[in-house]
């Protein structure tokens, strides 16, 4: 009964959206950005409430609807006014040329390339690898003004605090039990396929594990359920809040939102994520030209270090069940010389991922051609298919679509990169400058996170990031096409709303 009555509630929830979106793409990038913080604790939940199969991820499939329903718009006002909506440019064609290739390795057979995965596998595969391309299209499609600029800047920091707050009470308020208990476990298990083994069927890295056999570690987990995305999610809600704190507007209470996104961060004990922060901010003083965003960067690699000396007396500590200590004590004869010191090389977590990387670029130029979309990573992992590479973006990329696309990936993150900094220095508006700022920063710490971690395999990220920054990056076209062309900055005429005179 359950189903249906969900079900009948999504169907109406979805057309209102995808109406509103018809009306005004620009609303699916503020809709990605609350939902997706919003969507694994949701989907848990409805799964506790019996809403399970296909009927949950026909739910779940909210995001990819209101993608295609904003493009579809975009792609049908284009097509009446014989136009494309923005100037082509180097990064666009990238972009293109690597969505062509990813599709291109989703259709040839796995037979010939030596790859195992299914069906299944290949459309999860292409929905990976292609989201960041489309969400990118959807932004260099849109022609947002300094309001709504304004908005989804605080929207971003606004809806980062309050997921770092909710965090903060739960990792305190909420026992280890009550999640192990809960429908979170069998959620990633039996609907997304997860083979996790943490604590009472949880992800791995719900806990830290300290390597004692009486107690771990609780993380910051939030609505996301992972201390990783969320930690994601405020990384760059802390770039962005960065780069547009000079404009002086309402300082004090983007400061105060800052702060309790620092604080969610700290817990979320993502030690990845705190030094791709210090990359970002780098970038951010060098774009922005601020000496004080240096300082921000020195001191948070100080905090960093300090906080992970600190975390283990403050953390909230939780205890193995008695199953979780017979997996415990296998995996220590398994991987025997790891460490419970969280800044120490032999870390387990920070061995694991050095060890995957390694061992993914033997496969990549072992194989240089490719396995075919499907055979890496989360998808692999989700599908039972033999696992070709994992966890890094560059090695999984070029597990799947040989040594060309991972070129490829690289050629448009980096021009991406270099078009957001252009735009930091030449728009002629302080919010597009300072957003473009931001979104470069944020860009460049997502792409040193690749190194180490699937970061696009985050839909927030995958969806927001590469949206956003689709927004405000420059052309990159070349000088005559720039000159000549009717829409200097790429994009359609701009309302004083901010909406496209198309919309």
């Amino acid at each position: 009964m359950a189903a249906p009555l969900a079900l009948a509630l999504y169907a109406v929830l979805l057309l209102a959206a995808a109406a509103a979106v018809w009306r005004r793409p620009a609303r699916a990038l503020y809709l990605f950005v609350l939902g997706l913080a919003l969507h694994n604790a949701l989907g848990a939940a409805l799964y506790g409430a019996g809403v399970r199969g296909a009927s949950l991820t026909a739910i779940e499939a909210w995001k990819e609807i209101l993608l295609a329903v904003a493009l579809a718009r975009l792609a049908l006002d284009a097509a009446r006014e014989r136009r494309l909506p923005f100037t082509p440019g180097v990064v666009d064609a990238l972009a293109l040329a690597f969505g062509a290739l990813v599709v291109v390795y989703g259709l040839v057979p796995q037979s010939a390339l030596g790859g195992h995965a299914g069906h299944k596998a290949v459309l999860l595969g292409l929905k990976h690898d292609l989201i960041p391309v489309g969400a990118y299209f959807l932004g260099r499609s849109l022609s947002l003004g300094r309001a709504d600029l304004r908005r989804l800047g605080w929207t971003i920091a606004g809806a980062a605090a309050a997921v770092a707050a909710i965090g903060l009470v739960e990792v305190y308020a909420v026992p280890i039990g009550w999640w192990r208990s809960s429908s979170v476990p069998d959620y990633f298990r039996k609907q997304l396929g997860y083979d996790y083994h943490g604590t009472g069927g949880l992800p791995e890295n719900f806990v830290y594990n300290t390597g004692s056999e009486s107690h771990f570690l609780r993380r910051l987990v939030s609505v996301f359920l992972s201390p990783l995305a969320t930690s994601y999610m405020l990384v760059v809600a802390l770039l962005v809040s960065a780069a547009v704190a000079g404009l002086r507007r309402r300082v004090r209470l983007l400061a105060a939102l800052a702060a309790i996104s620092v604080a969610g961060l700290l817990w979320t004990f993502s030690r990845a994520s705190v030094a791709a922060l210090v990359v970002g901010l780098c970038v951010l003083a060098v774009v922005r030209r601020r000496a004080w965003l240096v300082a921000a960067a020195v001191a948070t690699a100080a905090v960093g270090v300090g906080f992970a000396h600190v975390f283990t007396s403050i953390a909230p500590e939780g205890h193995w069940t008695k199953a979780d200590l017979v997996y415990q004590r296998e995996r220590a004869k398994q991987k025997p010389g790891a460490s419970g010191q969280a800044l120490s090389i032999n870390e387990s977590s920070v061995h694991s991922h050095l060890e995957n990387l390694k061992a993914g670029l033997r496969t990549d130029f072992h194989h240089p051609q490719g396995y075919g979309v499907g055979n890496v990573g989360q998808t692999a992992s989700r599908t039972g298919v033999p696992l070709k590479a994992g966890e890094s973006n560059y090695t999984e990329i070029a597990a799947e679509t040989g040594l060309l696309g991972a070129l490829l990936w690289i050629a448009w993150g980096l021009a991406l990169l270099a078009a957001l900094v252009i735009a930091a220095r030449r728009a002629g508006e302080p919010e597009r400058r300072a957003f473009a700022a931001g979104l470069a920063a944020a860009v460049a710490a997502a792409l040193a996170l690749a190194i180490q971690t699937d970061v696009i395999g985050d839909p927030w990220i995958a969806y927001c990031l590469w949206g956003l920054g689709g927004v405000v990056a420059a052309p990159l076209a070349l000088r005559y096409a720039a000159s000549t062309s009717r829409f200097p900055e790429g994009s359609r005429t701009v309302s004083p709303s901010g909406a496209s005179s198309g919309s």
